[in-house]
Order: structure tokens, then C-alpha cells, then sequence
């Protein structure tokens, strides 16, 4: 008879300690969540943007060149190098695998610098309060929404479910997006996060369509 409470007593003891086990592993298991969140994006390099390419011991092989209508550069040994669209890492990546693997240089080590950016413009149309063209600052980067809100907004009249933007890649291919912006600005549950998340970069043209009624 006096077994019973010094049982439920060490049953007790043995919950709160399973209980306290398991609040520490779940949060260590939201910690990855909070480092993964997205970041502001690196700079994508443009067409006509004029760059310094240094590979670090050949100084012959440093140069400053434009970013051809093609998306590439001509360097020295190894000719076209394509770096339009690119993050200023990637690009240093493409140049350094050009070199590598046409076997000049075993463990080349390439720097890039952007010494002239080109024209950075975009193009908002359609039902938006202050259509017309957009310089993207160079600093940072905008999203469809930013740019909507940059020009005072949609109009009545306008389907913000159904904003598009055409996009010209450094190869010449044409795709269009459609982002629901009305769900974002409103904050409704279920707006996709690639969307909230997409940058503009130089050339979109955005087009606000109008409701249909």
C-alpha cells in the first residue's frame, strides 16, 4: 500500500523529463528554418554592362570589356565567355571553369567588377496610376509589387490577379510570367511566394491588364 505514491511520484519525475526532451528537440529543429530565409539577391550582371576581369598572377590575362549583345565577353586564350545573367560569383565561376578546362591555367582564381553598369530600366503598363519606365537602383532590387507601388498603385479598374511580365534572356528567348500582385499586397493566405519573391531585372516590361466585368 505504501508502494503507490513513491510510484506515481517517479512517474511524474519521468514525465516533466520527457517533456522538457522534447521542447529542446523541436527547437532545435526550427533553428535551420530561421537561417534559410531569403536574402536580398546579388547583382545580375546585364547586357552592355562594362566589366574588370583580373585573374589573380596573369596580368596579361586581366582585361576591361563590354558584355556583348550576346550575353559574353572576349578574353584573352579562351574567346567567348557567356556571363550575362549571371551573379558577379557565378560569372567568376564561368571564367575561372573557361580557363580550367581549356587547360591554361590548372587553379585560376578570377575577380570581377562591375566598372559601368548599363541602363537598368523597366516598363510598367496598363492599369497602374503612373505608367512609364523605371530606372532599377543598382543598390538593390525591386519586385513587381515594389514597382506597383512605385507607381501609385492599381488602378480601380485593374486585375491584379493577373499581372504579367515579359522577360528577353541574354539568348534572345522571350517568357512571360503571371504573378498574382493582388494577393500579395493584400497579404491573402495562399499567395505564392515565388512571387512575392521574383526581382525585376533590366528590360521587364510589366503589363497591368484591366478587370474584366
Amino acid at each position: 500500500m505504501n508502494r503507490t505514491p513513491s510510484f506515481s511520484l517517479l512517474t511524474l519525475l519521468l514525465g516533466l523529463v520527457c517533456a522538457c526532451l522534447v521542447g529542446q528537440s523541436n527547437a532545435h529543429a526550427q533553428t535551420p528554418a530561421a537561417e534559410t530565409a531569403p536574402t536580398e539577391a546579388a547583382y545580375v550582371i546585364a547586357l552592355t554592362d562594362r566589366v574588370r576581369i583580373e585573374v589573380f598572377g596573369e596580368s596579361d590575362l586581366s582585361a576591361i570589356v563590354r558584355v556583348d549583345a550576346a550575353g559574353t565577353v572576349n578574353l584573352n586564350m579562351v574567346g567567348e565567355v557567356r556571363i550575362a545573367g549571371l551573379t558577379v560569383s557565378e560569372a567568376q565561376r564561368a571564367v575561372e571553369a573557361a580557363y580550367r578546362d581549356g587547360r591554361y591555367l590548372r587553379n585560376p582564381q578570377v575577380t570581377i567588377n562591375v566598372e559601368e553598369y548599363a541602363p537598368r530600366e523597366v516598363i510598367i503598363q496598363g492599369e497602374v496610376r503612373q505608367p512609364g519606365r523605371y530606372n532599377l537602383p543598382v543598390e538593390s532590387s525591386w519586385t513587381v509589387v515594389d514597382l506597383i507601388s512605385r507607381a501609385q498603385g492599381l488602378t480601380d479598374i485593374a486585375r491584379g490577379s493577373s499581372v504579367t511580365v515579359s522577360r528577353t534572356g541574354p539568348d534572345g528567348r522571350r517568357q512571360v510570367f503571371t504573378i498574382d500582385a493582388e494577393a500579395i499586397i493584400k497579404g491573402k493566405r495562399g499567395a505564392n511566394d515565388g512571387d512575392s519573391l521574383m526581382r525585376l531585372q533590366p528590360g521587364d516590361v510589366i503589363n497591368v491588364p484591366q478587370r474584366l466585368f
